[in-house]
C-alpha cells in the first residue's frame, strides 16, 4: 500500500527531495557565512566609530574584538543545536523548558566570554601587548546583557527553521480509532500513521515503515527515503508496534524485519544492518539476540 494523499503537493515534494542532498551544506553554510560576514562588517563599523570618537586604538584591535567574539559564537553553534533538541521551545513544552533555556543562556555566555577573552589575550600577547577587559564580574554582566539577546535570537531562529522543516517533510501522528468505536473493537496496535504536511494529510501503513530513529523529543519514521517525525518516545512507540515485524536493534533504532537486507557481525560484538535500500543501521550487542529467529519465535 502506498501513502494515500488526501491532496497532492508535487511542487513542495520536488523541492524537498532536491533540497535534501544539500541540506547540511546549506545549514552549515548559513551559520558560517552569517558569522563571518558579521565579524567583517562589525570590524569595519567598530573601527569607524573609534576613528570618529578620536580614541587611541590600533586599527587591528577592533578586528580582534569582533573576530574573536564571532568565531567563538560560531564554534558554539553545535552546542546550541544539541541543547535546543534536548529542551525544545514548542507550544506544549515552553513553560517546562524555558527555565532550562534561561540556564543555557548563562552557560552559553560563560563559554562565549571565556573563549573570546582567551583568544584576545593570546593575540594581544603575540603583538607584544596586554589585553585587559576589566573586572571579570563587570565584564561578564556587560557581555551577558548582549549575549542573552543573541542566544534568544539563536533559539528562535533554530526553532523556526525546525518548524518549517517539519511542515515541509511532514509530521506524523498515530491514527487513532473513532471515539464512537467500542473499546473491544479498537486495534491494539496502529495500522496506519496520519501524516500532515503543509495543511494536507495522507496515510502511511505501519507495515511500510522501514525503520524508526530517535531524534530528541521525536521518533523519525523512515518511509521510502523520507523521514516523518512522530512526537513520541522510542519506548512508547516500541510498545505499540507488532513485535513479530519490528525489532529494537539499538537504543535509537527500530527496524522492520521485512526491510532488512543483511546483518554483518562486527569484532566489537555489535553488528551492522544493511537495509534493502542500502541504508546502514547500527545494531548494539545488547539487542543482537533479538534478531535471532528462535528468540523472536519464543
Amino acid at each position: 500500500m502506498n501513502p494515500t494523499p488526501t491532496s497532492a503537493a508535487p511542487s513542495t515534494d520536488q523541492f524537498w527531495l532536491r533540497y535534501q542532498p544539500w541540506r547540511r551544506v546549506v545549514e552549515w553554510g548559513f551559520w558560517i557565512v552569517t558569522y563571518l560576514v558579521g565579524a567583517a562588517t562589525n570590524s569595519v563599523t567598530a573601527l569607524m566609530d573609534i576613528r570618529r570618537a578620536g580614541l587611541d586604538f590600533a586599527a587591528w584591535e577592533p578586528a580582534v574584538w569582533e573576530w574573536s567574539s564571532h568565531l567563538v559564537a560560531l564554534a558554539l553553534v553545535p552546542a546550541v543545536l544539541w541543547y535546543t533538541r534536548r529542551f525544545p521551545l514548542h507550544f506544549d513544552t515552553w513553560r517546562r523548558n524555558l527555565p532550562w533555556l534561561a540556564l543555557g543562556s548563562v552557560l552559553w555566555s560563560l563559554l562565549h566570554v571565556g573563549g573570546m577573552v582567551a583568544l584576545r589575550k593570546a593575540i594581544y600577547a603575540a603583538q607584544g601587548y596586554h589585553y585587559d577587559g576589566g573586572p571579570w564580574g563587570t565584564m561578564f554582566f556587560y557581555e551577558y546583557l548582549k549575549d542573552i539577546r543573541q542566544f534568544s535570537g539563536l533559539v528562535i531562529m533554530i526553532e523556526g527553521y525546525r518548524l518549517l522543516v517539519r511542515r515541509l517533510q511532514g509530521e506524523a501522528s498515530v491514527l487513532t480509532a473513532p471515539d464512537d468505536m467500542p473499546l473491544a473493537d479498537q486495534p491494539e496496535r496502529p495500522e496506519r500513521f496520519l501524516v500532515r504536511k503543509l495543511g494536507k494529510e495522507f496515510l502511511v501503513a505501519a507495515a511500510e515503515v522501514e525503520w524508526l530513529q530517535a531524534s530528541g523529543n521525536y521518533v523519525n519514521l523512515h518511509v521510502r527515503g523520507r523521514d516523518y517525525p512522530l512526537r513520541t518516545t522510542m519506548a512508547s512507540i516500541e510498545s505499540q508496534l507488532d513485535p513479530a515485524r519490528f525489532v529494537r536493534v539499538h537504543r535509537s533504532y527500530i527496524v522492520n524485519l521485512d526491510c532488512v537486507g543483511e546483518i554483518e557481525p562486527l569484532e566489537t560484538g555489535d553488528a551492522r544492518i544493511t537495509m534493502r535500500d542500502g541504508a546502514a543501521i547500527p545494531c548494539s550487542r545488547t539487542y543482537r539476540d533479538a534478531l535471532r529467529p528462535e528468540r523472536r519465535a519464543a
